[in-house]
């Protein structure tokens, strides 16, 4: 078994589900009482929130690079960045270490192509869904890409860090994202993103209306795949 690097804090709650998932898919592929080889390098958030609310992404790079410097020194034959907007950073990421990165966007590519997608709504923070580097990614795998209005958009952005990052679930927001995901429908998606990895705390994939991929889900599938062989 390789051992994986987590970037993880971005959120905790996200890296939460990250931790478990890993050692579930894990345990399910090999039995008994097998779990993931992990190191972990937990970051605080607030100020790397700070950041990206100023859009100094060379400083979150800075910060993402020394982090997966940690984790190859630590050991780590794989690197995941546990959140789909600091995947911004993957550059950075990839130049700072020999240790290989498993993108995010093409765990999820390979998943919604699995599912039969072509079309899909992304649902993420406001920066995920309005910089190029998420979009451009699945674009290259021959996916469409639809996002919400503007409206919606900074909705689910303040659903996303002021609600779910601190672990708050509302039934309130539940019904303003499934709404999102109706207008998604009715303009054409055949498929929809939990292009964060805290949305999937919100909302179950099984329980959509179209094909769904949870992010973080996929992302632990790509790594455990690779951490098997």
């Amino acid at each position: 078994m390789k051992t994986l690097g987590l970037i993880g804090g971005m959120s905790a709650e996200s890296t939460t589900v990250y931790y478990q998932t890993l050692n579930r898919l894990v345990r399910e592929r090999l039995g008994g009482l097998h779990s993931a080889q992990l190191v972990l390098w937990s970051v605080d958030f607030a100020p790397i929130a700070e950041l990206q609310a100023k859009d100094d992404w060379d400083a979150t790079g800075r910060e993402m690079a020394e982090a997966a410097r940690r984790l190859e020194v630590a050991g780590a034959q794989a690197i995941l960045i546990c959140a789909n907007t600091m995947h911004l950073n993957a550059p950075q990421v990839e130049a700072a270490v020999s240790t290989p990165l498993i993108h995010i966007a093409d765990a999820t590519a390979q998943a919604l192509k699995a599912k039969g997608v072509s079309n899909a709504l992304l649902l993420a923070t406001r920066f995920t869904m309005e910089k190029p580097f998420y979009r451009e990614r699945l674009e290259a795998a021959g996916l469409g890409v639809l996002t919400p209005d503007k409206a919606d958009r900074d909705r689910l952005h303040a659903i996303i860090y002021d609600e779910l990052v601190k672990g708050v679930i509302s039934e309130a927001s539940k019904a303003v994202v499934l709404a999102m995901i109706e207008k998604g429908r009715a303009a054409g998606a055949d498929g929809i993103i939990f292009g964060c990895t805290e949305i999937g705390l919100l909302l179950d994939p099984a329980e959509m209306p179209l094909p769904t991929v949870d992010t973080a889900v996929a992302h632990c599938e790509a790594a455990v795949a690779f951490a098997l062989g």
